[in-house]
């Protein structure tokens, strides 16, 4: 199959792409820039220049294709300040590729998130279905009604599935949550959790969701909300211990309000309680993880090497 992958050189991406062609399947990745298409050609694949302002190209592109997995999200410009427009930007990228794909039966996978799915238990792939009106009046909740958006796209003829993903897609090279708890530890001088530290959160290793996007593409049926997640629920307060214990400093409990001011606007996440189950994915897809788990990955090394 020939598939057209958005954030083809990303931190899913890229061995997305490596998964696909060693599976056989043809891939085109969208590519913004000249590194990203150099990216994207190094993992084998052809490059498709544009990006997910150009709702035209994205359509051009799924036509041409045999499936779309849309990895894409312009997180820069959410985590500036301007959440809403870069889900209204994704929005408008989903729209023309699920119409671009309509009739064919073809696949779309989506990448979405998991934080907030359940307060205090563990979610499975019924939640978040209708959205809580607490998702609504948040500017995450468009992301989340995206979500439904492609799901609906099975009534015209798409096989559309959506992927969550935890928070927490760890591995060598990381520059997400955890790499940036680390750095906060290091100029801080501490290693910081909130409360005792026992609220979950649930984590995949690179390789693993990269394996387990591919297999959505080509097995899910439409309609199917996917977990790619490997560890239910890690305890906060055991990952802020590892990162203390590797960066010889002390670890600390913050309250809520504390939290905010340390962690910056992360600090309304870190001590979230989110654990997540799987099972019915694992069985779906055939799945199962092979990868470190995050305090196993933790003790490598690589989380805390400098430039």
């Amino acid at each position: 199959m020939k598939f057209f992958v958005t954030g083809a050189s990303g931190w899913i991406g890229a061995p997305t792409v490596a998964e696909l062609v060693g599976a056989g399947h043809e891939v085109v990745g969208l590519a913004r820039s000249d590194d990203a298409a150099e990216k994207v050609i190094a993992a084998g694949a052809a490059p498709f220049r544009g990006d997910i302002d150009d709702p035209g190209g994205l359509a051009r592109a799924a036509r041409e294709s045999d499936g779309v997995i849309h990895l894409a999200f312009q997180h820069d410009r959410a985590f500036g300040g301007d959440f809403q427009a870069a889900a209204a930007a994704d929005r408008r990228a989903v729209e023309a590729m699920g119409t671009a794909l309509a009739g064919s039966d073809r696949p779309f996978v989506l990448a979405s998130g998991i934080v907030g799915l359940s307060a205090g238990r563990v979610a499975t792939e019924d939640d978040g279905l209708v959205p809580s009106p607490v998702v609504r009046a948040n500017p995450a909740g468009l992301r989340a009604a995206t979500a439904l958006f492609t799901l609906s796209l099975r009534g015209v003829g798409v096989r559309a599935s959506v992927v969550r993903y935890p928070p927490t897609v760890h591995g060598d090279g990381d520059h997400g949550f955890v790499a940036t708890f680390v750095e906060i530890a290091r100029k801080s001088g501490f290693s910081a959790y909130v409360g005792d530290g026992s609220n979950r959160w649930p984590a995949v290793h690179r390789f693993d969701a990269a394996r387990f996007t591919r297999l959505a593409a080509e097995l899910a049926p439409s309609g199917s909300v996917l977990h790619a997640v490997a560890e239910e629920g890690v305890p906060f307060g055991e990952i802020a211990e590892a990162i203390g214990r590797h960066l010889d400093v002390p670890t600390k409990s913050l309250g809520p309000t504390e939290a905010i001011d340390h962690f910056g606007p992360l600090g309304h996440f870190v001590g979230l309680d989110s654990p997540v189950d799987a099972t019915m994915s694992r069985e779906l897809l055939g799945w199962e993880p092979t990868g470190p788990g995050l305090l196993e990955d933790l003790e490598q090394g690589h989380y805390y090497r400098q430039g």
